[in-house]
C-alpha cells in the first residue's frame, strides 16, 4: 500500500469516528494538492467547526511544513473553524493538539509523541469540548 493509500486510510477512519459522535465529517480529496488552502478533514456539529491536518508516523515526533500549517490557518480563519493537527503515532490513538502549541523548528513544526500525549487531546476530548 502506497503512503498516499495508508494516508487515506488514515483519514477516512477519522471520518467514521466522527460520525460515531454524530458530528458531520468529510475528508477533503486533493488536500495539499491544490492552489487554495485545504485542510485533509473538516468536521463539526451544531456548535463547532474543526480543520484538521492529518498525519500518522512510525517515529516519535511528527513534522509539518510551514506551508501546511500556515494554509491550515488561512483556511480556518476564513471559515471560522477551529484547527488543529491530529497525529496518530505507531499502533497507538489519535492525537489532537491545536496549532499553536505545535513547537516551531527553523524551518517547519514539530510535534513529539511526548508532547501530544501530555498536553493534546484524545479523540473523545477533542469532540465533547
Amino acid at each position: 500500500m502506497s503512503k498516499k493509500s495508508q494516508g487515506i486510510t488514515y483519514e477516512r477512519e477519522l471520518i467514521h469516528m466522527f460520525w460515531d459522535e454524530d458530528w458531520a465529517a468529510f475528508r477533503a480529496a486533493g488536500s495539499g494538492a491544490m492552489k487554495y488552502p485545504c485542510p485533509d478533514i473538516i468536521a463539526g456539529d451544531a456548535s463547532r467547526k474543526v480543520a484538521i491536518e492529518v498525519k500518522k508516523t512510525k517515529k516519535d515526533r511528527k513534522y509539518f511544513t510551514s506551508e501546511e500549517v500556515d494554509a491550515l490557518e488561512i483556511f480556518s480563519g476564513n471559515f471560522g473553524a477551529e484547527s488543529w493537527v491530529g497525529v496518530r503515532f505507531h499502533r497507538g490513538s489519535w492525537y489532537f493538539v491545536p496549532v499553536h502549541d505545535l513547537d516551531e523548528t527553523p524551518k517547519n513544526y514539530v510535534v513529539s509523541k511526548e508532547k501530544a500525549e501530555r498536553s493534546g487531546l484524545m479523540f473523545d476530548e477533542l469532540v465533547s469540548l
